[in-house]
C-alpha cells in the first residue's frame, strides 16, 4: 500500500520531469538540435542565393566565357575547320591580313551604311508610333501587342517574303514603282538598291520593338509637366519638342546604341536576301556584311583562325560603342 510520500514523489501526470524538455529530450540534447537547426539556416542563408544563381553562371562559363577565350586563342594560330586541333602560332598574323583584305573594309564599309540606314529611319519611326500610342486610343493593347508581332516573327520567314516583295519581274515593290512610272529595280544585283532592301526589313522587325520602349518611357514622363506646357499655351507638337524629348534622352541613347550593337552583328537578313549568293552578300560582295564575312572565312573559306580575328575585332568595336556609350550618357547627366 502506497504511502503519502510515495504518492507526492511519484511525477504529476502529464507533466515533465526536471532537466527534460516537452517532447521528451533532455534539456542538453534540444539545445544541440537548436544549434545545429541554426548552424544549417545560416549557412542556407548564406550559400543558397550563390546556388540559385549558379545555373546561368555555369552556363555562361561553358557557352560564353570559354568560346569567347578559345576564340581569342585561335586567332593567333593559323587554324583550319578541317583540322581544329592543328595550330601553328602565327602571332598578329591574322589581324594584319584581315586589314589588309579589300573584302574586310567593303563589309564594315557596308555594316556601317545599313546600320545609318536601318537605324536612323527605324527609331524615328518608333518614335512617331510611340507618341501616337501614349494617347488614350480605342483597343490600346491590341495595338501595342501587334507592335511587336514582327519582332516575334522568325528572321528566316520575314526575310523569304520580303526576297517576293522586292522580286525584279514579279516583285510587289516594282510592281507599284511601275505603276507611277518608275522602271524595275534589280534589288538583289545593285548596291544601294539592295542595302535598302535589306535594311527595311531590319526596319520592319524592330521599330516596333523599340516603339514599345519610347512609349513605356513616355508614361513615366509626369503629366504635370504636361499640363504646365499646355497652360502656357504650347501646342501637342511644342509640347512633343520640348518636354517629351528632353525626357527621352536616356532612353533615345539606349535605343541608339542597342540598334547600333545591332546593325554590327547583322547576319540574318543579308545571308537569305540573295540565297543563290549566300555568305558573299550578292555578285559583287553589295551587301555583305561583318557578320557575312565572319562566317565566309570561317565556315566557306574553312579559316578559323582568320574568323576568330574577325570575331574579336568585332568584340572591340562593340567595346568601343560602348565607351562611346558612357562618355555621352555621362556628359547628358552632368549636363542635365
Amino acid at each position: 500500500m502506497a504511502t503519502r510520500s510515495d504518492t507526492a514523489a511519484s511525477p504529476v501526470k502529464g507533466g515533465a520531469a526536471p532537466g527534460r524538455a516537452p517532447g521528451g529530450l533532455s534539456m542538453d540534447k534540444e539545445d544541440r538540435r537548436r544549434t545545429k537547426l541554426s548552424r544549417r539556416w545560416q549557412r542556407d542563408a548564406r550559400w543558397s542565393p550563390y546556388a540559385f544563381v549558379s545555373p546561368f553562371f555555369l552556363l555562361f562559363a561553358a557557352f560564353g566565357l570559354f568560346p569567347l577565350i578559345y576564340t581569342g586563342w585561335a586567332s593567333l594560330h593559323q587554324v583550319e575547320l578541317t583540322a581544329p586541333t592543328d595550330m601553328n602560332w602565327v602571332g598578329l598574323k591574322n589581324y594584319t591580313r584581315i586589314f589588309d583584305d579589300d573584302f574586310f573594309w567593303n563589309a564594315a564599309r557596308n555594316t556601317l551604311t545599313i546600320g545609318i540606314i536601318s537605324t536612323v529611319p527605324q527609331l524615328m519611326i518608333a518614335m512617331g508610333i510611340a507618341h501616337i500610342l501614349n494617347y488614350k486610343l480605342r483597343a490600346s493593347t491590341f495595338w501595342r501587342v501587334a507592335m511587336l508581332a514582327p519582332y516575334a516573327t522568325s528572321i528566316a520567314a520575314a526575310t523569304l517574303v520580303f526576297v517576293l516583295l522586292f522580286g525584279r519581274d514579279y516583285g510587289m515593290i516594282n510592281w507599284a514603282l511601275g505603276a507611277v512610272g518608275i522602271d524595275p529595280i534589280a534589288w538583289q544585283d545593285d548596291k544601294w538598291p539592295g542595302q535598302i532592301a535589306v535594311s527595311t526589313i531590319i526596319i520592319w522587325r524592330w521599330t516596333g520593338y523599340n516603339a514599345l520602349i519610347y512609349l513605356a518611357a513616355m508614361q513615366a514622363i509626369p503629366q504635370d509637366l504636361y499640363e504646365s506646357a499646355a497652360l502656357d499655351g504650347a501646342s501637342r507638337w511644342k509640347q512633343f519638342l520640348h518636354v517629351t524629348l528632353p525626357s527621352l534622352r536616356p532612353t533615345i541613347l539606349f535605343t541608339v546604341v542597342v540598334s547600333t550593337i545591332g546593325a554590327s552583328q547583322v547576319f540574318g537578313e543579308p545571308l537569305l536576301f540573295d540565297p543563290n549568293k549566300g555568305a558573299s552578300g550578292g555578285a559583287e560582295h553589295q551587301f555583305q556584311t561583318l557578320g557575312l564575312y565572319l562566317y565566309e572565312q570561317g565556315w566557306v573559306n574553312q579559316h578559323l583562325g582568320r574568323a576568330s580575328a574577325i570575331a574579336w575585332t568585332m568584340f572591340a568595336i562593340l567595346i568601343v560603342i560602348g565607351i562611346i556609350n558612357q562618355l555621352i550618357s555621362r556628359r547628358l547627366r552632368a549636363s542635365s
